[in-house]
């Protein structure tokens, strides 16, 4: 099984589309193992809505917690502490996209961070930038972090209207493979989603591979 993780560098940094972008283009399965609030229409609804193929699985999450807020304190709100023991892999042989919680140093209790969740599933990273200003120093800080946990990265998306000089020098800095660019859209629907699977199809097989 390929273990393909997407986090960002910033909590609207777009995830949700982008996992459905990933599972639609790689026929893959979905799971977000950490919930916290809107349970009435969670990320894995919103993904499930977004895919078109028949193929894709879309997995429950370990913890549906109430509050929208850091997963740490939303859990402590529930009474409950989240437990990385408790998190396991979906039964599934197909490539998974897994949809992490706000972005890498996000706590999931006391002393564990999302960026520890992504060593004890050993996924390797789709990480997200998101266009504004102060995303250049943002998206380093997050390379750096992938670095120094020894994680590896198959690439990064830009989701946006890109500030000029911007993707430029966060590719030269990271090293990372450009996998694509998403633009703003008034429309976020399963025809949006299918178009950007096409055009990114071919750069994250070969990533893939």
């Amino acid at each position: 099984m390929k273990k393909i993780f997407v986090t960002a560098i910033d909590t609207n940094a777009g995830k949700t589309v982008i996992s459905a972008i990933l599972a639609e283009a790689l026929k893959a399965d979905y799971w977000k193992p950490v919930q916290a609030g809107e349970l009435h229409d969670t990320d894995t609804m919103k993904a499930r809505a977004l895919v078109s193929n028949n193929v894709s699985v879309f997995h429950p999450e370990t913890y549906r917690l109430k509050t929208p807020m850091s997963p740490h304190a939303a859990a402590a709100r529930d009474g409950i502490t989240i437990d990385l023991n408790a998190i396991t892999l979906p039964n599934t042989e197909n490539t998974i996209v897994i949809e992490g919680a706000g972005g890498l140093m996000v706590p999931l209790n006391d002393n564990e961070f999302v960026v520890d969740l992504i060593k004890k599933l050993d996924a390797e990273v789709v990480l997200i930038s998101r266009h504004y200003l102060g995303s250049i120093n943002h998206t380093l800080l997050s390379a750096a972090i992938l670095k120094q946990h020894g994680i590896k990265v198959k690439g990064i998306i830009f989701n946006g209207d890109e500030i000029e000089g911007t993707e430029e020098i966060i590719l030269k800095h990271t090293g990372y493979k450009h996998l694509g660019t998403i633009g703003e859209e008034d429309v976020v629907d399963k025809e949006m989603v299918s178009r950007y699977a096409g055009l990114i199809a071919e750069v994250l097989n070969d990533a893939m591979a």
